[in-house]
């Protein structure tokens, strides 16, 4: 079964984490942080911001690189010369982040613990794939490159580029997700501050 639901997740990995996220700031329209008026909340909030500005950032760089290109070349340049899976490693920032951005600790380490137990195996998957198509290339890159933790010593970029733009405009708006889900946040504090949202449950 966990098998079965890692390639679920894998395959529809986009749409599953927008439902979840979804389904996280619909909960969190009736919660309220019990770190509320103590240093807790600011550096729980500004370490979410700065994750989330992080996540963001990555990910259009990402976007950068592969518009046009998944599955049609290997990338190894730009962000893919430090990391193999840099869109994985920013998105887990990104979480990570929004999740502190609720100016709670429970909640990042939940999202934490999820990110360490399914990215793994979803990556894995797709390493697999990526040998069998790109065979002795993608042992090379992969035997020189770490696989989420960059190493920026190799960092490596082209002096031009060519991405397909239609491509990336969706991914340029797919990656401001994060920084929707922050002002999204703020809103609903807001609200619970006007009484206009209950508050039912207080979250650590």
């Amino acid at each position: 079964m966990y098998a079965a639901f890692v390639d679920y997740f894998r395959t529809h990995r986009i749409a599953v984490s927008r439902w979840l996220a979804a389904a996280g700031l619909l909960a969190l329209a009736f919660a309220e942080s019990a770190w509320e008026n103590t240093p807790v909340e600011g550096i729980t909030f500004f370490a979410g911001v700065v994750l989330v500005g992080l996540a963001t950032v990555g990910r259009l760089w990402c976007s950068v690189y592969i518009s046009g290109y998944k599955d049609a070349a290997l990338i190894t340049v730009g962000p893919y010369s430090i990391t193999r899976n840099p869109l994985y490693l920013f998105s887990g920032l990104g979480f990570v982040g929004l999740a502190l951005a609720t100016e709670t600790l429970l909640l990042a380490m939940v999202i934490a613990a999820l990110l360490a137990l399914l990215t793994p195996p979803v990556v894995a998957q797709e390493e697999r794939y990526l040998a069998e198509r790109f065979g002795d290339a993608y042992a090379a890159y992969a035997a020189r490159t770490p696989r989420f933790w960059p190493r920026m010593r190799q960092y490596a970029t082209p002096v031009t580029w060519v991405v397909n733009p239609r491509i990336l405009q969706r991914r340029l708006l797919g990656s401001l997700w994060f920084v929707w889900g922050v002002g999204f946040l703020e809103v609903i504090e807001d609200l619970h501050k006007l009484h206009v949202l209950p508050t039912l449950f207080r979250l650590y």
